[in-house]
């Protein structure tokens, strides 16, 4: 697997084809405000945090409602700009039997479960350890021990990538992706994912800061280095705050 937080900001040049047949798909029926300015930024954003977009300009919430509204002149009644339009809300589906999981309390057929559209999620994967944006939850399952799991799919990737994650323990609110004015936020022995560049990948770890060199900052932004620790192999080294995020905090 393969994830990129975009950093640089560009020009915007266009649409990728997956970002044209999800509007196009939202056009056609979804029942969503399309024109409404807090829906396009969502939207915006998810496209914005998307594999398909790393290394391509970052997109404006006003060009994708400039998408919509000129859709909407070819088909006026495939667009609802209503503010009021209700959310559509995700009906979970029903697990398949397993023999290493049993099924939780049954859902009524039609229930509806609530809407955690404002809230965003990372889980790790099993296979490399590292930390990916979740696109959706699917279905969930209890383990004979009890403990909860739930199947997610990825931001970027299909179907044939979706995993079975433990909710206690590989399920967390996403992290933020760090400003070059906000590297006084990190301290010492503070947890941030760090983004781990190596000649085979290029992804997400969770790592223990060490050591902070503050600088002065110049054109370039922030120069100040950070000494930071893996934790799933103890390897060490140091980054510039661009590689980080830092955890949610209220």
């Amino acid at each position: 697997m393969d994830r990129l937080r975009p950093r640089d900001r560009e020009v915007f040049t266009g649409f990728t084809k997956a970002e044209i047949e999800k509007m196009e798909k939202l056009l056609n029926g979804s029942g969503e405000p399309l024109l409404n300015k807090e829906f396009c930024q969502k939207l915006t954003k998810s496209f914005n945090r998307s594999k398909d977009r790393a290394g391509k300009p970052v997109i404006k919430w006003t060009e994708v409602q400039s998408w919509f509204q000129e859709r909407q002149l070819d088909c006026p009644s495939k667009v609802t700009s209503s503010p009021n339009a209700s959310k559509k809300m995700s009906i979970l589906p029903k697990v398949r039997p397993s023999n290493k999981a049993h099924e939780g309390p049954q859902m009524k057929k039609g229930e509806k479960v609530a809407d955690l559209s404002e809230l965003e999620f990372e889980a790790r994967s099993s296979k490399d350890g590292a930390w990916y944006d979740v696109d959706m939850f699917l279905t969930h399952r209890f383990l004979t021990s009890g403990e909860p799991e739930v199947r997610v799919r990825f931001v970027g990737f299909g179907a044939e990538e979706d995993e079975w994650v433990n909710v206690k323990k590989a399920v967390r609110e996403r992290s933020v992706p760090l400003e070059h004015s906000e590297c006084q936020k990190i301290k010492v022995g503070d947890i941030v994912l760090c983004f781990q560049e190596r000649r085979d990948q290029a992804i997400y770890y969770d790592a223990h800061v060490l050591e902070i060199q503050r600088r002065l900052h110049d054109i370039r932004g922030c120069r100040c280095l950070f000494l930071i620790r893996y934790d799933h192999d103890n390897s060490e080294e140091r980054v510039r705050s661009r590689r980080l995020c830092c955890r949610p905090t209220y």
